[in-house]
């Protein structure tokens, strides 16, 4: 120890860091199989130092034109990028913010920023030898729990009740459950058949096990609706619904909030920390969902996290894209007390298991910190090419 820093830090500030040399958008579409085998698309970010050290990062699009614009936008913020150190991360960040004001707020915009950002925080954690997690501040808990996040495709209640048994059988702590998804499940359109669900599955599952329902934008419930269902289905100890009223609707969540004792939890469809303010403001969100894949990064998430910490909130990080978000949300997940579990998806895919050499996921139930340099993760840039669009 020297002056209170750890030698490690002590070291790192003495590099003469490499600056970044270039910048390139990589759009990809990828079979998700926890998606009834829709084919997903993000953009990835690819930044090289002048040492040829790489920082990978991703915008998470969704659909393929999203990812033509992302392209065009990342190549447009090469002036801004190229030739600054990836240490500029919070300067880098606000040249973009500043740069793409008369046409951003959110949208595209903010997609681009966070797959450039997500970029910057690998390559700085690379360039220092460091962890993103130890760059965010460090651990600032002992555990952190998993649970599996996927979608109801099956017609059978009876199948889809012991596929979430299957889902937690490997000592997940509980299942997050995406409705009115592709597929033939058709819950949220039907209380019956959702509240036999709910059903069938606390027993498949046992008492101990967390349940969290995500409704679809296929849905639309007004707020009286929601209330009947939500009531109905707390008898089966419902940790949370997830915008059940679409991602604004604050007067419907405040009557949902008013008349039931389930977690609301909304969010993740706001693109910057303004919009993530303004849901924290309506007093209605008890969990605050948040992309660093599509509302402004790591830099974005950080910012947001205190905020609901601020308002005493809980948040949850997206995690289910690329490895590269994942990987993010995960080092976030573990830098701030605000995020109490972390979602993993249940089905073995391209994005998670096959884009990088060292997956990120769990062990018997819980995630473990992120290691090695940067976001902790190696991507695999055959698959990267297999996937490409645009070749």
């Amino acid at each position: 120890m020297a002056d209170g820093l750890p030698a490690t830090l002590l070291d790192a500030a003495r590099v003469d860091v490499p600056r970044i040399a270039s910048i390139e958008a990589i759009p990809i579409g990828y079979p998700e199989p926890n998606d009834d085998n829709r084919t997903r698309h993000v953009c990835l970010v690819k930044l090289a130092a002048e040492d040829g050290q790489v920082g990978w990062g991703e915008a998470v699009t969704y659909w393929p034109e999203a990812s033509l614009a992302v392209v065009e936008l990342i190549a447009a913020f090469s002036d801004l990028v190229v030739g600054r150190s990836p240490l500029e991360s919070e300067g880098i960040w606000r040249s973009l913010k500043d740069h793409t004001w008369w046409y951003g707020g959110g949208g595209i915009a903010s997609i681009a920023i966070s797959g450039v950002d997500l970029a910057v925080w690998d390559l700085k954690g690379k360039a220092l030898g460091l962890r993103v997690l130890d760059l965010l501040g460090g651990p600032v808990k002992e555990r952190l729990p998993a649970i599996a996040s996927g979608h109801a495709a099956k017609a059978s209640i009876e199948e889809l009740a012991e596929e979430a048994a299957e889902w937690v059988s490997s000592g997940l702590h509980g299942f997050k459950i995406g409705w009115g998804k592709k597929g033939q499940a058709r819950l949220g359109y039907e209380k019956a058949r959702d509240v036999e669900y709910m059903r069938a599955c606390r027993e498949a599952i046992g008492p101990d096990k967390t349940i969290m329902v995500d409704l679809g934008v296929a849905i639309t419930w007004s707020a009286a609706e929601a209330v009947d269902r939500t009531l109905a289905l707390e008898e089966y100890d419902m940790y949370w619904i997830e915008e059940p009223l679409g991602h604004w609707n604050p007067e419907g969540y405040k009557t949902l909030r008013e008349k039931t004792t389930t977690r609301i939890a909304y969010g993740e469809k706001e693109f910057h920390v303004e919009g993530i303010q303004r849901v924290l403001d309506t007093g209605t969100c008890d969990v605050l969902g948040f992309d660093p894949g599509r509302a402004e990064g790591l830099t974005g998430f950080k910012k947001a996290a205190e905020r609901v910490e601020a308002a005493g909130g809980e948040a949850n990080a997206h995690a289910w894209s690329t490895a590269i978000v994942s990987a993010a949300s995960l080092a976030m997940s573990w830098a701030t007390p605000v995020c109490k579990q972390f979602e993993i998806k249940p089905i073995r895919d391209v994005a998670q298991h096959e884009l990088v050499a060292n997956p990120v996921t769990h062990e018997g139930g819980w995630m473990p910190q992120p290691q090695g340099p940067g976001l902790g993760i190696e991507i695999l840039e055959d698959v990267v090419d297999r996937f490409r669009l645009g070749r």
